[in-house]
């Protein structure tokens, strides 16, 4: 990394590869803006409770003296003028010489009172001022390097995310959208982001609500309202979206994407009519509009997955109608061979892109938290799980038998959907890694997915030792995670 490159030059860049499809290397690029980020951080501030107290008098300028023989006056001598105002006299290296001096006034004649104390005042209020621009002007303090940083990483995050979300890696996305929101609660891009990257996974739920959320907070911002309509429309569709499409167009008339989400949402209602004259309106205001699906890189990514998405709505519209296209006038070949036509490139198919091919970010802490918690979850219901069964056995050992296989089905199967969709990477790298790292761990883990399952061994063959065995297994992997912890 050069010296002087800035986390804003590697952001920079990282949209340049983008634009011309290496996504690749723009995530290379971004890694490098965010080591950059994590070496300014590093970089010890001045403390303040140091013995070496700063100057109070630094940046104002000192009162000049007959002599001063130091501070921006050291090459001047004051004297008097003729009128007994203070006058300086400034010679090439302080010498006084009267073929370089020069006289200049620097008092200001008053109506009434002592102009020396008039002086004095007004040099004092200058010099306050001075010292407040000085500190405003001068070296960034900890608190403003600490935010610059903050703010450095949280643009670098959300545009790591849309690069995993234009090389169709919601699951990268999301882990470096959870990292930009958790950077900056409040902000728009890592809500935007994520709700894209939560869609994508196919969480529509939290997609909707993040949705929501984006288009209650920002209701008077023309891009969070459309771009929450287009999210809402792809996560819960309704008479809600299509009221967010409504209020993107009124915010925002003139442009074009704002027509196009409504488009894009009265498509999904099946309201084409309002579709197409959506889309025309867009057209009409942004040509460009037309060829957005073909578009590469993440300046434009919301238009060009709008976009995408109407195409498709369009595309499943005309092949569910099942109208056979009439046929055309038969036209009878001429004698005469008719020029050949110069073949025009086909813009139809997508330009080739270089998706990323290692990870940016280090989420082998999170996958590790989620390893935990999942053994949590598993060996707290089997135990519940299995008292119950152990109980119910004082009333009826067929119904035991029935709840146990029941349960440890169910509990088996959450437990298996919940480590899944917890993690933000694959499964099977994630016990890849446990089996070569956290063997302890990786052992617990199987054993948390083999506890439930002797429930239902319990309910098929009965017998108290196959019970225990279960609740062995899973305060096994309970106790693995709790010494691990400490």
């Amino acid at each position: 990394m050069e010296p002087d490159t800035t986390p804003e030059d590697h952001r920079q860049r990282a949209l340049l590869f983008a634009d011309l499809g290496r996504y690749d290397e723009a995530a290379d690029e971004i890694a490098a803006g965010l080591s950059a980020v994590a070496g300014l951080g590093a970089t010890p501030q001045p403390d303040a409770s140091s013995s070496t107290a700063p100057d109070p008098t630094a940046g104002i300028a000192p009162d000049p003296g007959p002599a001063p023989a130091t501070g921006p006056w050291a090459d001047s001598a004051w004297g008097t003028g003729p009128d007994g105002t203070a006058v300086r006299e400034t010679g090439i290296g302080g010498t006084g010489s009267d073929d370089t001096t020069a006289r200049e006034t620097e008092a200001e004649q008053t109506a009434a009172g002592e102009p020396g104390a008039d002086r004095t005042a007004a040099q004092e209020a200058e010099a306050d001022d001075a010292a407040g621009r000085g500190t405003r002007a001068g070296a960034p303090t900890g608190q403003e390097a600490g935010a610059a940083g903050a703010a450095d990483e949280t643009a670098l995050l959300v545009t790591l995310a849309r690069i995993h979300l234009a090389a169709e890696q919601p699951v990268e996305a999301l882990a470096a959208a959870d990292r930009a929101v958790a950077a900056a609660p409040g902000e728009l891009p890592p809500l935007v982001v994520r709700a894209m990257a939560l869609t994508d996974t196919r969480r529509y739920g939290e997609a909707a609500q993040l949705a929501g959320e984006i288009l209650r907070t920002w209701p008077a911002d023309a891009y969070a309202q459309r771009t929450g309509a287009a999210l809402l429309g792809e996560s819960r569709n309704g008479q809600e979206a299509l009221n967010a499409a409504w209020n993107g167009v009124r915010v925002a008339p003139g442009e074009a994407e704002a027509h196009l989400v409504l488009a894009v949402v009265a498509a999904r209602l099946r309201l084409f009519d309002l579709a197409q004259r959506g889309y025309a309106e867009a057209l009409e205001l942004d040509p460009a509009i037309a060829d957005a699906g073909q578009d590469v890189g993440i300046v434009r990514l919301e238009r060009r997955r709008w976009a995408r998405a109407l195409e498709a709505l369009a595309e499943e519209a005309s092949l569910g109608a099942g109208v056979p296209p009439e046929p055309g006038p038969v036209t009878e070949p001429s004698a005469t061979p008719q020029p050949a036509q110069p073949s025009r490139p086909a813009w139809s198919e997508p330009p080739a892109v270089s998706r990323p091919r290692k990870p940016v970010l280090d989420v082998s802490a999170d996958s590790a938290e989620a390893v935990r918690e999942t053994i949590q979850y598993g060996a707290n219901g089997t135990l519940v799980a299995a008292v119950l069964t152990a109980a119910m056995t004082l009333i009826s050992d067929g119904i035991s038998r029935v709840w146990a296989g029941l349960i440890g089905f169910l509990v088996f199967l959450a437990v298996i959907l919940w480590f899944r969709s917890r993690l933000t990477e694959p499964v099977g790298l994630v016990l890849a890694r446990l089996r070569s790292g956290d063997r302890k761990l990786a052992v617990a883990l199987y054993l948390t997915f083999a506890a439930p399952l002797f429930l239902v061994a319990y309910a098929v063959v009965g017998g108290l030792p196959t019970l225990l065995a279960g609740m062995v297994l899973a305060a096994i992997g309970e106790l693995v995670v709790l010494t691990s912890r400490r």
